[in-house]
């Protein structure tokens, strides 16, 4: 497609970001992963089946930077992001490529799909009573991250906190056949989200308990390339969760 994704975008709404996600780093990361862990991995001609598109800039950016010649399903909840990712995929050209629905993930058929991608709500909490309650990951962060593990697509490729139990994660795909086949990490600081004192408490007694690990400063986050378990692979879950728990 090689077009150029605009800096600013005039006739889309600004929304606030207790209404839609926002997280310029974090989404740039996102579109980054998908592009070279999917994308450009022989995926393309395959069914995309995608949790949480938000406001669709993460697959924007990655489509617009790809030979893409699939689609891409996505599936958003939020009134206000979904209109503005069907606004912003018709104002690039990009309906053919990436369809997005205002319907909840787990009802809809993920059985063509072969594969998954997201980057799934991840604040521990506990009770989604937070600036935006769409980012509630559940107790340790990770209860989403694992259902989406568990649909069983061929491959799975997700964002993964350091602060959100990466290791139990892991081990939940492992036993459920994945491998870790691939996987980029990326600093953040604490932001908007993450820094309300509800998500910061639970963040810190996930500490206590190693299921969560960050330095005053930082916390990592990594995409993660899940595959189902082949003899043509080595899996690097090992490798993953050392650099993820550095912290």
């Amino acid at each position: 497609m090689n077009k150029s994704l605009l800096t600013s975008d005039p006739a889309v709404e600004v929304k606030s970001p207790n209404q839609v996600f926002f997280c310029p780093e974090e989404s740039q990361f996102y579109a980054q992963c998908l592009e070279k862990m999917v994308l450009s991995q022989g995926a393309s001609e395959s069914p995309i089946v995608e949790f949480g598109s938000g406001d669709g800039s993460p697959v924007i950016q990655a489509l617009l930077r790809s030979s893409f010649k699939g689609t891409i399903q996505g599936y958003e909840l939020n009134l206000a992001a979904y209109q503005l990712a069907k606004l912003r995929i018709e104002q690039y050209g990009l309906t053919p490529y990436y369809q997005v629905h205002n319907d909840c993930f787990f009802k809809g058929s993920t059985a063509a799909a072969r594969c998954l991608v997201a980057n799934p709500p991840y604040l521990p909490a506990p009770d989604n009573q937070l600036y935006m309650p769409s980012l509630h990951g559940g107790d340790d962060g990770a209860t989403i991250t694992k259902q989406l593990i568990a649909q069983g697509c061929e491959q799975v490729m997700l964002m993964i906190s350091a602060y959100s139990n990466p290791v139990d994660t892991v081990n939940h795909a492992l036993n459920l056949g994945y491998e870790v086949v691939d996987f980029m990490v990326t600093p953040l600081k604490f932001g908007y989200y993450s820094c309300e004192p509800k998500v910061r408490d639970s963040i810190a007694i996930l500490k206590r308990r190693r299921q969560a690990f960050f330095s005053e400063r930082i916390y990592f986050l990594a995409g993660v390339l899940f595959r189902q378990k082949s003899a043509a692979t080595a899996c690097l879950s090992e490798e993953f969760l050392k650099v993820m728990t550095a912290l």
